[in-house]
């Protein structure tokens, strides 16, 4: 079912919802915050008594645009942090389960976290809850969230487990959460689908984006928002299905962005070719060094995973995550192939998110390619605007690795630098100055951050992604012109 626009009386008399998120990470603690914003009472649960503890006086663990000022605004009113997840869901009408899904070592994803939070949920379920899904977990995962519950002592009449899966990117969460392309219920019984309007009711009838003191966003919702009630199943289906395409469009762009290479074609024109279709859209057609991050390549993997658990062979999405993994090793090449040996190169390595606009670094290719270089001899300087802590505990081991204070500290010196992360400061970098600190002018940009006018201009060997390499330090006075 589809509902555009204003849909509830009974939400207008009972706007306020008493709220439990299970998980305080990126999904659970940006639900948390706009829920809150949403004009909810909200109590946010995490087992790490630390982070509650930090997130009660005020602390912001992540980096994440717009969070630390909604924290500020709800924190100790309609927003409270414990640990105690029993209370919390036992003084809740609806309890969000935001906790890790890690892959495990066999590809699928790992739910022992989630099965722990509802195995605890179940002793509080004295009285109507609905128990809602908000980590992302396989097909009929609420099946067995249901079984799990009933095991542990819960009675049938006192549950319901829906579907409300997120889609959220990280350095733009809160405005992808208030702001949203659709909000997605999967709910099979009629009192589930009821409460979940008067949740999302302020979004739905377009209400919140008429208050002065929202947060803006850049899409117009005063209508509402595009509301899709389904299954349970088919809501679990649209997220992993959501995160598999588009990392397969990453893919089959960086595929193309090989074979403009053989050709001779520009990768940055083909996509814009590519994307004016509108069936097809201009985004994630960017070229570069493949997707990372805590979603798409877990959620590639556990989807074609819950594929062959019920016998049907996804090799589509075997090739995406093959591609991806291809893309390093084809820009580590471009390195190799610019400076020959690798072994006592002195390599500045910009970035270590695996995105411009968070500190997220879990299956980062930036930190697989400073591995691979420290690995084959290097001497490695990395500077991130936001992601140098995150980074430090998984590569501090490394007595070749030096953390730079900026861009131009960790190029200094450098037979060559590579642009890993697409941070906008990257790419407003002072050429002439970054050129007069390097060693060698070379610049292996994996994002396409710059002009290969520009960087030919700069007088520097300059390999991109999809593009011809430009070599301007060899037509300077001095050179071979």
């Amino acid at each position: 079912m589809q509902r555009w626009g204003r849909v509830v009386n009974q939400a207008e008399a009972n706007p306020s919802v008493k709220i439990a998120v299970a998980g305080s990470g990126y999904v659970g603690l940006i639900a948390a915050v706009c829920f809150a914003e949403l004009g909810h009472q909200v109590v946010c649960v995490d087992i790490d008594h630390a982070r509650v503890a930090a997130l009660t006086a005020g602390e912001v663990p992540i980096y994440e645009e717009r969070l630390p000022e909604l924290l500020a605004k709800h924190r100790g009113r309609g927003l409270s942090f414990t640990t105690d997840l029993k209370k919390a869901a036992r003084d809740s009408e609806a309890i969000f389960i935001a906790v890790g899904t890690p892959q495990s070592a066999t590809g699928e994803a790992d739910l022992s976290q989630v099965e722990a939070s509802v195995s605890e949920i179940a002793a509080s379920l004295s009285e109507y809850k609905m128990i809602v899904e908000k980590s992302t977990v396989p097909v009929l995962t609420n099946r067995w969230i249901r079984r799990t519950l009933l095991t542990n002592g819960a009675r049938a009449e006192n549950f319901d487990v829906i579907s409300n899966p997120e889609f959220l990117r990280e350095g733009t969460a809160v405005e992808d959460f208030l702001y949203p392309d659709r909000v997605v219920i999967g709910a099979d019984h009629a009192r589930a689908r009821e409460l979940a309007r008067r949740i999302y009711q302020p979004m739905i009838d377009g209400s919140y984006y008429r208050r002065a003191d929202r947060v803006p966003g850049a899409r117009e919702l005063g209508e509402g928002v595009l509301y899709l009630e389904t299954s349970a199943q088919s809501a679990e289906l649209i997220k992993h299905a959501s995160n598999a395409f588009l990392a397969m469009k990453i893919s089959f762009i960086n595929a193309v962005s090989n074979l403009c290479e053989l050709v001779g074609s520009d990768v940055t024109e083909v996509a814009r070719g590519i994307g004016a279709d509108e069936r097809i859209g201009q985004r994630f057609l960017n070229a570069g060094i493949g997707y990372g991050g805590s979603c798409f390549p877990k959620d590639v993997r556990a989807f074609y995973k819950v594929a062959e658990s019920v016998g049907y062979d996804f090799e589509l999405l075997k090739v995406v995550e093959r591609i991806n993994s291809v893309q390093l090793q084809h820009f580590m090449k471009k390195l190799r192939g610019a400076l020959w040996n690798l072994r006592g190169k002195k390599v500045g390595v910009l970035g270590l998110a695996f995105k411009g606009g968070t500190d997220d670094v879990r299956e980062s290719p930036a930190i697989q390619i400073v591995r691979t270089l420290l690995a084959e001899g290097c001497q490695v300087s990395v500077y991130d605007p936001a992601a140098m802590e995150k980074a430090r505990p998984l590569l501090a081991s490394e007595p070749e690795l030096r953390f730079a204070e900026d861009s131009y500290s960790a190029a200094e010196g450098a037979h060559a630098l590579l642009v890993v992360t697409e941070w906008k400061e990257f790419a407003q970098l002072d050429l002439e100055r970054l050129r007069s600190v390097m060693r060698y002018p070379v610049v292996i940009d994996g994002r396409n951050l710059f002009k290969l006018e520009r960087m030919e201009q700069a007088g520097f060997q300059y390999h991109s992604v999809g593009r011809a390499m430009v070599n301007g330090f060899a037509t300077e006075k001095g050179g071979q012109r």
